[in-house]
């Protein structure tokens, strides 16, 4: 990628300078585009040659123009962009009017694009060519990426410190997962963790509520595995709702949490290092889709919308699907009661995976922010970080202290149910193959599913994993 990136770095500045002017590729600006990427054959092998037509009839380079055209002298255009969408999408916006309507020298023109590898691979391209944003929202998990292929630039502690801001500001999991080499390459805004959702109503004729309607405690496998077989057999619904089909990532972060629940890494000295507890620990998870407590083969959406349909006891999921579940509440199409929990401690303790939002800077090479401009984003990125309760309406946990440790948060329903999962939640590994949407998920999303509904036995899928993503693994981190 590094290669294929620096090979074509000249021609698509030219691109990226084209679609720029509008956005908009017309028929003239075709014969532009042949004309450049003639260039890039003789500068680049035939394959960087595919890479460079693919990314730019994709859309990967539509780049938006440069924001600011119509603002004032004396106001600061900030260009963010972001991958949030829907529901979070919303609230950002909401975020960015408010700043931009509490003062006058600066104004942040946001751009979504689509979620994923789409958007990091446009940020990466766009960067290496000084076309990037100013501010970016990134996951956490993928800065050993980005940090350490030179796509993002360091934030200093005298930035920080103009803009009011500081490490102890924030929660300590997620600042320190901001950080890469002796440098902050982001400042954290959420946390969103794997979560235990459960219908009131099934599991009270399951037995499973205590005297004042909430979950009775769960600790362990056995005692999990038993509640999801007493919905089955005494309501005849599922027990589990959980997404389970290929191409899915929701298996990947549970097993990353249970074998963290055993004191266990994924990667260590660059080889898998959990040994027969992932074996073991898959198989325990696919017996609940075999024994028939939960439906094997569903993708995301008939996850959520069996569970929202009051056809399941307990989902498993992320936080980020509280806002639906608060909707169907006040609109009242939801059907029953809710509660969350976080993910019980199934092993030895009660870790859990997550992911966090952050506000990143891109390096843009040949075009770094100007002083003033950097303090425009960061007078933002405290704005956003001092009024993040909103953004817990999302089902999120603020990762900026004061917001986080609120006597209005602690109130804050049902967020409060599962905020207590903050200190024990863990990330993807520390590596520039792992992340939200990033490689390795990709190559787990394949095989991880398959014992669900018995297409492949655990070893098996583990076997098939390990193959392939040890290719990444034995990989040098990529430099852009």
């Amino acid at each position: 990628m590094a290669l294929a990136v620096m090979a074509l770095r000249a021609p698509v500045l030219a691109l990226a300078r084209i679609f720029a002017a509008g956005g908009v590729l017309a028929v003239g600006r075709v014969f532009a585009v042949a004309r450049i990427f003639a260039v890039a054959r003789v500068l680049a092998v035939r394959r960087v040659l595919a890479l460079g037509w693919a990314l730019a009839f994709a859309g990967m380079l539509v780049l938006p123009a440069r924001a600011g055209g119509g603002a004032p002298a004396n106001v600061q255009v900030v260009r963010m962009w972001t991958l949030l969408s829907g529901g979070d999408g919303a609230r950002m916006r909401a975020l960015v009017d408010g700043f931009n309507a509490s003062q006058r020298e600066v104004r942040v023109e946001s751009t979504t694009l689509k979620w994923g590898e789409p958007f990091y691979t446009k940020l990466i391209t766009a960067g290496v060519v000084g076309e990037g944003p100013d501010v970016a929202t990134i996951h956490l998990s993928r800065l050993p990426n980005l940090a350490g292929g030179g796509v993002l630039r360091p934030i200093t502690p005298a930035e920080l410190d103009a803009a009011g801001l500081a490490g102890t500001d924030f929660l300590p999991r997620q600042w320190d997962r901001s950080q890469y080499g002796n440098g902050t390459y982001a400042i954290p805004l959420d946390i969103h963790p794997l979560v235990l959702y459960y219908n009131k109503t099934l599991v009270g004729q399951a037995g499973l509520l205590d005297g004042q309607g909430r979950l009775k405690p769960i600790v362990g496998m056995a005692a999990l595995t038993a509640a999801f077989r007493a919905v089955k057999e005494r309501t005849g619904k599922d027990g589990l709702a959980m997404e389970a089909a290929q191409s899915t990532y929701a298996i990947w972060r549970l097993w990353l949490s249970l074998l963290a629940q055993q004191g266990l890494q994924v990667v260590d000295k660059n080889r898998f290092a959990y040994g027969p507890a992932g074996e073991h620990t898959l198989a325990a998870i696919a017996h609940w889709f075999q024994a028939g407590y939960a439906t094997p083969g569903l993708n995301y959406p008939a996850s959520t919308s069996q569970f929202m349909a009051g056809n399941a006891g307990f989902m498993l999921n992320g936080a980020w699907e509280v806002p639906e579940l608060v909707r169907g509440t006040r609109d009242g199409t939801l059907g029953f009661r809710y509660g969350i929990v976080p993910l019980p401690a199934l092993y030895g303790n009660a870790s859990a995976w997550a992911d966090s939002h952050g506000f990143a800077v891109p390096a843009n090479t040949g075009r770094p922010l100007t002083p003033a401009r950097m303090q425009a984003v960061l007078r933002f990125v405290a704005y956003v970080s001092r009024h993040s309760l909103g953004w817990a309406e999302g089902g999120h946990i603020p990762a900026y202290r004061p917001v986080a440790e609120s006597a209005a948060l602690r109130t804050l329903m049902p967020n409060a149910e599962y905020a207590g999962a903050a200190p024990n939640v863990v990330y993807d590994p520390p590596g520039w193959y792992m992340g939200a949407a990033g490689p390795v998920e990709a190559i787990a999303s394949k095989f991880l599913p398959a014992p669900l509904s018995g297409q492949l036995t655990p070893a098996d899928a583990l076997r098939r994993f390990e193959t392939e993503a040890q290719r990444l693994v034995d990989k040098r981190p990529p430099q852009y």
